[in-house]
């Protein structure tokens, strides 16, 4: 193997280990907002960190809006439908998570 082909598969293997170290570092929780008239988040993080939401948005009339101590990240908005994500840092507190056109649909959890 020349000295070319060497620095490449070396360069691929540095990439390769940052990405699943990043990938391991950061934990993904996973929520959703419709269809109808609901949202949920299907695990509820406890511990103070960095996470990244993936949030699966099903219904063009609701978003996902998380609010606590140092967040207020709108997550999806209004009339969109589609996936996206967003890494944000928890710290200690009370979190909450809302559509804003409708306060009935919203859900709650506590890091410690």
């Amino acid at each position: 193997m020349n000295r070319r082909h060497l620095i490449v598969v070396i360069s691929a293997v540095v990439a390769l280990a940052a990405a699943l170290t990043a990938s391991a570092a950061t934990p993904v929780l996973r929520g959703t907002v419709g269809p109808g008239f609901t949202i949920k988040l299907a695990k509820k993080p406890t511990r103070a960190g960095r996470y990244t939401f993936v949030i699966a948005d099903k219904a063009s009339i609701h978003n996902f809006h998380l609010v606590g101590p140092g967040v207020s990240k709108k997550i999806t908005g209004i009339s969109f439908v589609g996936t996206k994500r967003a890494t944000v840092s928890l710290k200690k507190g009370v979190y909450r998570f809302y559509c804003d056109l409708h306060q009935s649909l919203r859900g709650s959890f506590k890091i410690s």
